[in-house]
């Protein structure tokens, strides 16, 4: 059976409502009841995996999953960003954030580059490729973004170009000799049945 990876964006919460870096906060409200709306939408799954953030955790017991903490699968280390909103930042540090946004492989906030969330996000690829049946993977859209560009092969500057959504969904496949990208389905409230990979 040819190895199929579903990445899930977990679902929203405050501090991704008002565009925080990183934290553990749970999920909101809305964010939980739309993320048991899509409960038994994704088919037989073989193994399922997520982020240890309690927003990750609570996305896949919402869904009904049951899930392995994986760290690799964690969000971004934003290092002394991390918990302050986009606004503060762009007050207290407007040249490093620029920076970091126009070369990815800094990391002026002290924590991670780039460069090495795409490191950790090849290898558990590399990793789970080799496992046949779906892999269902509960995670951030960091993590998503670096798959994407892993599959993709795409350079650094491809990584802020991928817009990943709440409870989106990304499969990919491989044949163990190369990656493709399947599809990318957006979470639509409105459209039952439409959210299956």
């Amino acid at each position: 059976m040819t190895p199929r990876i579903t990445l899930i964006c977990h679902a929203t919460t405050r501090a991704l409502r008002a565009a925080t870096f990183g934290g553990d906060d749970s999920l909101d409200e809305v964010g939980a009841a739309q993320a048991r709306q899509l409960a038994g939408t994704l088919g037989p799954v073989t193994r399922c995996w997520t982020s240890p953030a309690a927003r990750a955790r609570e996305t896949a017991a919402a869904l009904g999953l049951s899930a392995t903490i994986d760290d690799r699968l964690r969000e971004c280390d934003f290092g002394r960003w991390t918990g302050l909103k986009f606004g503060q930042v762009l007050l207290r540090e407007p040249r490093k954030l620029i920076k970091w946004m126009k070369d990815p492989a800094t990391a002026p906030h002290g924590g991670e580059s780039i460069p090495e969330v795409l490191s950790r996000v090849s290898a558990w690829l590399s990793e789970q490729g080799r496992e046949p049946g779906h892999t269902v993977a509960v995670t951030h859209s960091s993590v998503v973004r670096a798959a994407i560009v892993h599959v993709l092969q795409a350079g650094l500057p491809a990584f802020w170009r991928i817009d990943v959504t709440p409870l989106s969904s990304t499969e990919l496949r491989t044949n163990g000799r190369r990656w493709v990208l399947r599809s990318i389905t957006p979470f639509d409230a409105d459209v039952p049945g439409e959210h299956s990979p």
